[in-house]
């Protein structure tokens, strides 16, 4: 019997070595959003899940383990329910419109599906958590140092995918504000890491206790991750995405002041951490690397030449047609021809706002009762650094908080969640929301 417990145990860290490796992996090959690349994405989902299946009948156990992990499960159920539902046209009015990209929905919902069972199910343990959140900072860097070094080279064309990245840092992505997404829901875990280090109580000024503390601060993990976020920063900025700038520092205003009224004894640290991320990032790093540029964007920006906006509004017939319904998953390009007036100058085949385009797609009730999980989501995160006493988990609560709000706030003008890379580690993000409200705390070895 001990010996299948040291043989599971060693299965259970093989297998979030292997989830870690896919977060990694995701956005390397074009933020997976090619065909190609999002088979072999689903393809190492997949494996991992049938291996979660053999795992689970070699040892007599259940797929999910907590009743909590339930509630993670049942939209992706609903979601993929109902697109089965369009696919098949069984029930009057529920139907698509272009049955090869609903089906295409349906095998990322579930593979999407199978990566949250799988977090959720082998990410029991802080150690294994710290894992996870190691590998998106790691994943973060990599994209942001990527998409720096190319930007500041100003080569023609990227030396991998040859893709001309202009004067926009992309990374290994195709667009850049799904780049700049990336960067902005790594940051946010990040932080919420770094504001899990800092110290919730006052000590008295003492100048041999401050140098020790300055000392131990150089070889701790807050200055890897400080100085991480200032990396992801920098493409951040680089990205020159409007909103995805303005939606990263928003959230983290937003965030640090709901953190001040939330926690009940905040990290005395926090303040001077928000203010040196305003300072040292946003002003002097960003004013090294062009901060300016994305605030003259931002100020350039004119709605009568955005045709984002038009599209929106064009939209809004389609979703008073199919209102209840909607028009299948992945089905806006197919519809959208049908109720576009004019030609825009660019090609839209999404509608660059995922309100609407879930409206468009699921129609009104899907999207408000996902609308509804996604706030609880927030809010169950929030009720976390009320409530627990583990400075981790409610670090972790912090910086997922942070990012679905950062999420939220992006989402408005851009198709962030049709990228397979970003929906994935938004998902994991979601997951840990009920992973550090309900998981035991646990000792680890450091």
């Amino acid at each position: 019997m001990g010996h299948n417990v040291v043989r599971s145990q060693r299965l259970n860290h093989i297998v979030v070595v292997l989830l870690c490796s896919i977060l990694i992996w995701a956005p390397i090959p074009l933020g997976s959003n090619r065909i190609w690349a999002l088979s072999l994405l689903e393809l190492m989902i997949f494996s991992l899940g049938i291996l979660h299946l053999v795992n689970c009948y070699r040892y007599n156990s259940l797929l999910v383990t907590y009743r909590w992990q339930k509630q993670i499960v049942l939209p992706y159920l609903l979601l993929i329910g109902y697109l089965c539902l369009q696919m098949l046209e069984w029930v009057p009015a529920i139907a698509t419109v272009d049955s090869y990209q609903t089906s295409q929905q349906i095998l990322k919902s579930v593979a999407y599906l199978v990566f949250a069972v799988l977090i959720s199910e082998y990410c029991q343990s802080e150690r294994h958590l710290r894992w996870l959140l190691v590998a998106i900072i790691i994943s973060g860097c990599l994209q942001a140092s990527y998409g720096t070094i190319l930007n500041l080279l100003a080569l023609e064309a990227s030396p991998i995918f040859g893709y001309a990245d202009g004067d926009r840092a992309r990374g290994s992505f195709v667009y850049q504000n799904h780049f700049a997404n990336y960067l902005g829901l790594c940051l946010c875990i990040a932080f919420g890491w770094l504001v899990s280090e800092l110290k919730t109580h006052k000590s008295e000024f003492d100048i041999s206790k401050l140098l020790v503390s300055a000392l131990s601060t150089l070889f701790s993990r807050k200055l890897i991750l400080r100085l991480s976020i200032i990396i992801m920063v920098i493409g951040l900025i680089l990205s020159r995405s409007r909103m995805g700038n303005a939606g990263f520092f928003t959230a983290l205003g937003v965030m640090s002041i709901l953190a001040l009224v939330i926690y009940r004894r905040p990290p005395t640290y926090l303040k001077p951490l928000v203010i040196s991320i305003f300072i040292l990032d946003l002003i002097i790093v960003g004013s090294i690397f062009g901060v300016e540029k994305v605030k003259q964007r931002i100020a350039d920006t004119s709605f009568a030449a955005e045709t984002r906006d038009q599209v929106v509004i064009d939209s809004i017939p389609i979703i008073k047609e199919h209102l209840l319904t909607g028009t299948g998953g992945g089905s806006f390009y197919a519809i959208f021809q049908n109720y576009q007036p004019q030609f825009y100058s660019g090609f839209y085949d999404h509608a660059h706002n995922e309100y609407i385009q879930f409206l468009v797609e699921y129609g009104v009730i899907i999207t408000v009762l996902l609308g509804f999980w996604l706030i609880y989501a927030l809010w169950l995160a929030c009720r976390t650094m009320y409530l627990r006493n583990n400075k981790f988990y409610k670090g972790i609560a912090y910086g997922c908080a942070m990012a679905i709000l950062f999420m939220l706030i992006h989402i408005s003008v851009d198709f962030n969640l049709q990228a397979p890379a970003n929906t994935l580690l938004f998902i994991t993000i979601l997951t840990l929301c009920w992973q550090v409200r309900y998981l035991p705390t646990t000792k680890i070895t450091n």
